[in-house]
Formats: structure tokens, C-alpha cells, sequence
């Protein structure tokens, strides 16, 4: 109980204020790079459909410019939140245009697309634009030097969750064995400076242990104030190779930014915020519980049970995971397999009981192509859009199976969908296993 009532004392809120700036910078560019490196035309434009999150299949990316100008008020969302201007609007308005993406589709998935939705949430119900901001200068009333210790706390148990089950995931052959690793490096053999010693071994075997002692251990040497700072160089040289190696956008920024959370807010304010008045602890009582605060306990509680429960979700169905994807997503399963495959779909109309194959590339990008091999939620997503398309232009009912057969990592080839199942039939389960969802353990 008493940890819980430190959690609504009062403290310097210079990390916070800090982050805020971190977090609206990296946002910002996140918007604006999609636009100027082509990803938003690829990924969003170009598809003539696009696989959204189930059940959302009306939120397809409108045509011509308009993803654009959504990219384009995204990054002023983002300049708003790090100049704290307007601040909860801009956040407000970052969340929904962002998530409106992420459901939007899902060709192109990264854990930081999820990451971000959970930051947003927090950064929305946090005073972070109370000092340092375009908002407390025209408003004075919002002023304050201090926040409750919980708008800290809640990125560290944040941090420790992906962190925690980044590491855990690791534990499988295909890491351990460095089948990912080797393939993963094996593409980067051209590039610039690095690409040659990639292909070392002893290169490779550092990174496979590395990357699981540092996700297992990171959180809990940056807690410690004895090694905190050699954990900070630590976490920054980790994430600079994985952004470079594996460029994955502004996840590992993100992660750096993140750190400040670990150090004494003294200190963030005597680097960062030097005119800022010095907050004295002692004058800082504990409060009691009250109803409100126990409701904001209780609400927190169930959040974090939550994300616990989400990376763990996939015990909960039959077969492998990593071929099935059955609790794949929104589970920290970070740079782990490789899949490929082959993919074909059977047509069988019941009119005039005629039969004929159907590639995706027919109807898909090739970035749409390669991403729904060995995903069955998009390759059942794609057989409802073949089925409604082939009503459309007059064929009339239509059965469709796929016949998949995908590799993972370097595994031997396995049928992945059972091939006498018309899938344009078939109701999506999210809460329970498909059985017309194959792996080898079955």
C-alpha cells in the first residue's frame, strides 16, 4: 500500500518535460519521413486494397493525396506536442490520425506502430507540457515544477514489459541456433562500412546473446544508480547498431529517449533545465488514498495485467505460434524468423463448376505479396476480397482455397492452411485456434 501512495507524491517533473520534446521531435519525424521516403505512397497509395485490421475493412486509405495531408497533419500534431503548444490536442490528434494507420493496414508491421498508440495514451493523460511550453506561457494556471512519481513510473513498467518479453521470446532455436541472425546479415552484405563484418561469426554469436542478456538485464542496470550510466552508453550504442542494422525507424530513438525516465529528475533539471526551480522533497508529504486515487491504481492494474497477458495470449491457442501467428501481434516478438513461401489460391465457381488459380501478385503489390505469405489472418483477409471481388464483376458464389507452404527461417517446407477449406466460408476466430490454421506440432 505504501508504494502505491509514493506513487502520488509529488515529484520534480523534469523527465517528463524533457520526453515531451524527445517524444514530439520523434513523431514529427516519423510523419514527415514517411512522406519524403516513399512509404506512405508504397504502403498506403499504391494498393488498390489494403489489409486492415479485421473488422475494420471499411477503413481502407482514400485515394490521390489525401494520405498525404493525414502524414502532413500528423507531423504539425507532432511540432504541437514538442513545443508543447496546444499540447493535448496535439496529442489527441497524433493518436487518432496514428492509429488510424496502424488498423489501416498491416502489409507493413512494426512493433513501434504499436509502441507508439501506448505512448500516445500515456502522453495524453500526463501534465507533460506543464513547464518548458508554448501552453504554460499563455496559461499560467497550468504551471508546475511537479507531477505525481505514477507519470513516471508507468514508462518504466512499460519499458521493463517490452523489454522483459523481447528477451523471453529469444528463447527458441531458430535465435539461439542463429538461423534469423545469419539470414537477417546475409542481406546486409553490401552495406557501407559494416556489411563485411556482419558476415563474421563471432559478430553474429555476439548479437544472438548479446541482444537477450541486454533486453533480459538493461531495465534493471538502469534502475541501479551504480551502473545506470554505463547501462545508458550501453543502451545507446545498442540501439544506434539496431537502427542502423535493421532500420526500424524511430523505435530505437525512442528507446534512448526513454531513459531519462531512470535518472534523478535533479539532475535532468541542472543539465536541461537549468532555470527551473529546485523542487525540495521534504516539504513533500505522501498522500492518503482516496477514491479517485485508487481508481487511477485500479485503472493502471488492469492496463499492465493486460499487456502481460497479451505476449503470453498465444499459449492460449494450438499449434506454433511462428507459424500459426495466432498471438503473434501486440506481443514484443521483435526481429525474430524469417518466413517464405509460396502461395496460390484455388477459385472454384459454383455456377458453372469451372476452377482456376489465383497468385496474389495478380491483385497485390509486391510488398503486399511478400508480406501475406505466412500470415493466415491476411491470407483469409484476401480470400473474403476475392470472394466479394469475383460477385462483383458477375462470376456470382465462388469458393476460395489457399494452398500455402511456407519455410521458417531455415526450417523444412510445411503446409501452413488446410487446402480443403473454403476459406471465403470461413468466420475469423480472434479469440480461439483455427483449425484450418496449420503447423508441424499438429
Amino acid at each position: 500500500m505504501i508504494w502505491i501512495r509514493k506513487q502520488f507524491q509529488p515529484v520534480d517533473n523534469s523527465p517528463l518535460i524533457l520526453f515531451r520534446m524527445i517524444f514530439g521531435l520523434l513523431i514529427f519525424a516519423e510523419s514527415f519521413g514517411a512522406i519524403i521516403t516513399g512509404w506512405v505512397r508504397q504502403v498506403l497509395i499504391e494498393p488498390d486494397f489494403n489489409f486492415t485490421l479485421i473488422g475494420f475493412e471499411w477503413l481502407q486509405a482514400p485515394d490521390g493525396y489525401a494520405m498525404y495531408i493525414h502524414f502532413g497533419l500528423m507531423a504539425i500534431c507532432g511540432l504541437m506536442v514538442m513545443l508543447g503548444f496546444y499540447y493535448r490536442a496535439g496529442v489527441a490528434g497524433f493518436t487518432i490520425l496514428w492509429t488510424m494507420v496502424y488498423w489501416m493496414q498491416k502489409s507493413s508491421y512494426n512493433n513501434h506502430y504499436y509502441f507508439l498508440i501506448l505512448l500516445c495514451i500515456f502522453m495524453l493523460i500526463i501534465p507533460a507540457h506543464a513547464y518548458a511550453s508554448l501552453d504554460a506561457k499563455r496559461n499560467s494556471s497550468i504551471v508546475s515544477n511537479t507531477c505525481p512519481r505514477w507519470c513516471i513510473t508507468i514508462f518504466i513498467l512499460q519499458m521493463w514489459i517490452v523489454f522483459t518479453f523481447a528477451a523471453t521470446h529469444k528463447f527458441y532455436p531458430g535465435w539461439l541456433e542463429g538461423e534469423f541472425i545469419s539470414m537477417n546479415f546475409l542481406g546486409k552484405s553490401n552495406y557501407w562500412l559494416i556489411g563485411d563484418l556482419l558476415q563474421k561469426p563471432w559478430l553474429q554469436e555476439a548479437v544472438i546473446y548479446g541482444g537477450i542478456v541486454f533486453d533480459g538485464l538493461i531495465i534493471y542496470f538502469l534502475l541501479y544508480k551504480k551502473t545506470r550510466v554505463p547501462a545508458f552508453i550501453i543502451s545507446i550504442v545498442f540501439h544506434l547498431f539496431n537502427s542502423i542494422v535493421f532500420q526500424i525507424g524511430i523505435f530505437p530513438y525512442l528507446m534512448i529517449g526513454l531513459t531519462v525516465f531512470f535518472f534523478e529528475p535533479e539532475l535532468i533539471r541542472k543539465i536541461f533545465f537549468k532555470k527551473k526551480p529546485i523542487v525540495t522533497y521534504n516539504t513533500l508529504l505522501i498522500p492518503q488514498i482516496s477514491v479517485k486515487r485508487a481508481s487511477i491504481a485500479f485503472i493502471f492494474l488492469c492496463y499492465f495485467i493486460l499487456q502481460l497477458y497479451l505476449p503470453l495470449r498465444h499459449y492460449l491457442y494450438k499449434g506454433d505460434v511462428f507459424y500459426t501467428e495466432e498471438g503473434h501481434r501486440l506481443a514484443w516478438r521483435m526481429m525474430l524468423r524469417y518466413k517464405t513461401g509460396n502461395l496460390t489460391y484455388q477459385i472454384t465457381s459454383t455456377d458453372s463448376d469451372s476452377t482456376w488459380t489465383v497468385k496474389p501478385n495478380e491483385f497485390l503489390t509486391s510488398r503486399q505479396s511478400r508480406a501475406i505469405v505466412g500470415k493466415p489472418d491476411m491470407i483469409w483477409q484476401f480470400a473474403q476480397y476475392l470472394d466479394n471481388h469475383y460477385q462483383e464483376i458477375g462470376v456470382g458464389d465462388v469458393e476460395v482455397r489457399a494452398l500455402a507452404y511456407i519455410r521458417l527461417n531455415k526450417q523444412p517446407v510445411v503446409r501452413l492452411i488446410d487446402g480443403q477449406v473454403d476459406l471465403s466460408e470461413v468466420r475469423w476466430e480472434s479469440l480461439k485456434h483455427s483449425d484450418w490454421i496449420l503447423s508441424p506440432d499438429k
